[in-house]
């Protein structure tokens, strides 16, 4: 079963410069400092482009993981991506999605993934997973989002 969930944050960042902290490799470590994680291999800093692949490596729940992501789509400034092509999940989905506004920008993170546990996996997808994936996916919308 697929579990999903939605983030929006509103910036005073212009829909490029959001678009762009979005993407960028360094500023993803620097957001998940409390998991530990790093990119590995591919690009492992600046800006993931189209095509390109990064794995990170991490701790989530006590567990070393390791996941590596493609950029699937790029539509500057409007909209990007990520699939995992490799890692712990069924399947992992991230969309991000950039609109300017009158203040700033707003990003919307429209997120889709399946737990590797089978049936056991739709109640770790709906109790655990989704919401501890959820208040990742929040907190780095703010803190990319403080970075005006």
């Amino acid at each position: 079963m697929t579990a999903s969930f939605t983030c929006r944050t509103e910036s005073q960042l212009p829909v490029e410069q959001l678009f762009d902290l979005a993407r960028s490799i360094d500023l993803h470590v620097d957001s998940q400092k409390d998991s530990g994680e790093r990119a590995v291999a591919g690009v492992t800093s600046g800006l993931i482009g189209e095509g390109q692949e990064v794995t990170w490596r991490a701790k989530h729940f006590g567990i070393p993981l390791t996941m590596t992501s493609r950029v699937t789509h790029l539509d500057f400034p409007r909209s990007f991506t990520d699939e995992q092509v490799k890692g712990p999940f069924k399947a992992f989905r991230h969309v991000h999605e950039f609109e300017p506004t009158a203040a700033g920008s707003i990003m919307t993170d429209r997120v889709e993934f399946t737990a590797p546990l089978g049936v056991l996996g739709r109640g770790v997808e709906r109790l655990i997973l989704r919401r501890y994936l959820e208040r990742l996916i929040r907190d780095r919308g703010s803190f990319l989002a403080a970075r005006a």
